[in-house]
């Protein structure tokens, strides 16, 4: 890679919102450490979580950032104002954009000599695969689901457009770059994304500082996810209600009190919220093994538990077939059914002897950061030389 070519570039990093951690914000750190110098920008985001999550970065938010905090952590309720946010965010001075996007970010207007790069987790769900879905939850609410049903008609018309003012997409997994070509009738090259818990942590060692479950003596399924509905959080929690193994929670969402409420009497299921990386870590290097409940464009925390050795049991649905391999690094089952997942429970303890904690940490090793890194700096540079 040209390096020297690529240093002379104004860079900058345009990612969606930044309130809370997600595989997709995980990335974004990445991107940050690749090019500490680009000036990351987005729709809004919560000082506390970016002092935290980036240090020192340079982020910068729209327009909508001046908006109330109660209402910039219910963002879907400016969905009407996204696009014009995104629009009026001034990328003039930089020849390479690379936007990390979910949703809204790669609408952003460039100049015509820049280059425009989007890494793409998704095409915006809420308006295409799930758009269904979201309309009847929308449904429920009278009168205001008429003009949210047209708000999103008239959403799903700009995100198409506002895709082909990326000039080079970039794809998670190839179960995301099938729906680019399906919703935007767009190409798009893989390139998984970097689990940076590989060669590090490989031979973690345990020491006890992640708390109550995190014991090799007690022995425990663990979720690491985002609290969203469409995780499928609550599957897994009625699953382990009648199966009695310990389950333990990682992660925060709109659905954390919801779902502890469902874990209510009962001691074998408990919701952490959110944990630093280094108890993350004693958690994964003790758990037995992941539960994957939800369908997932590509799914980084299945990735971070095969780098421990660890089995997944996964929703045979999206990214998970790209990662899992049944009766090697996991199980898979069929349908969302707390039945269906207890089934996959019992195979997997049934197989438990039979998996390599080598094999499935050979099979991670094909999502290191390293290889990310390569990946994302040939594709530039094949850009750039183009």
């Amino acid at each position: 890679m040209n390096m020297s070519g690529l240093k002379k570039k104004r860079i900058a990093i345009v990612h969606d919102y930044l309130l809370r951690m997600g595989g997709a914000e995980r990335v974004l750190k990445v991107f940050h450490e690749m090019f500490p110098q680009a000036p990351i920008y987005c729709v809004v985001y919560d000082r506390n979580f970016v002092n935290r999550f980036l240090g020192d970065a340079n982020v910068a938010g729209s327009f909508l950032q001046k908006t109330p905090s109660f209402l910039r952590k219910k963002y879907k309720y400016l969905s009407f104002l996204i696009p014009s946010a995104v629009e009026a965010l001034d990328l003039s001075g930089f020849d390479i954009i690379i936007s990390s996007s979910s949703a809204f970010s790669k609408g952003v207007i460039t100049r015509p000599d820049s280059i425009h790069i989007c890494y793409c987790h998704t095409p915006t769900r809420f308006l295409w695969d799930w758009t269904h879905p979201y309309s009847e939850q929308l449904s429920k609410k009278g009168v205001l689901s008429v003009f949210a049903k047209i708000t999103l008609h008239a959403l799903r018309i700009w995100d198409h457009q506002s895709a082909r003012r990326v000039d080079h997409f970039i794809a998670n997994s190839e179960n995301v770059a099938k729906r680019i070509e399906k919703y935007y009738k767009r190409n798009s090259s893989v390139i998984y994304p970097p689990s940076d818990c590989l060669l590090e942590n490989a031979e973690f060692q345990a020491n006890d500082r992640g708390g109550l479950y995190a014991s090799g003596s007690d022995p425990y399924y663990l979720i690491v996810s985002q609290l969203r509905p469409y995780k499928r959080i609550d599957i897994a929690i009625e699953a382990f209600k009648k199966l009695g193994y310990r389950l333990v929670v990682i992660g925060d969402g709109t659905e954390k009190f919801a779902l502890k409420k469902m874990c209510k009497g009962f001691k074998n299921l408990n919701i952490l919220g959110y944990v630093g990386d280094d108890i993350l870590r004693e958690y994964y290097a003790n758990c037995k093994a992941l539960i994957f409940p939800g369908e997932e464009d590509f799914g980084i925390s299945m990735v971070e538990a095969m780098c421990f050795g660890k089995p997944v049991l996964a929703l045979r649905r999206g990214g998970a077939k790209e990662i899992v391999v049944e009766g090697v690094t996991g199980e898979f089952f069929d349908d969302s059914h707390p039945v269906l997942l207890a089934d996959g429970v019992r195979r997997l303890n049934e197989n438990m002897a039979n998996y390599n904690r080598a094999e499935i940490m050979e099979r991670a090793k094909r999502f290191s950061r390293n290889r990310f890194e390569e990946k994302i700096y040939e594709f530039i540079d094949d850009v750039i030389s183009r």
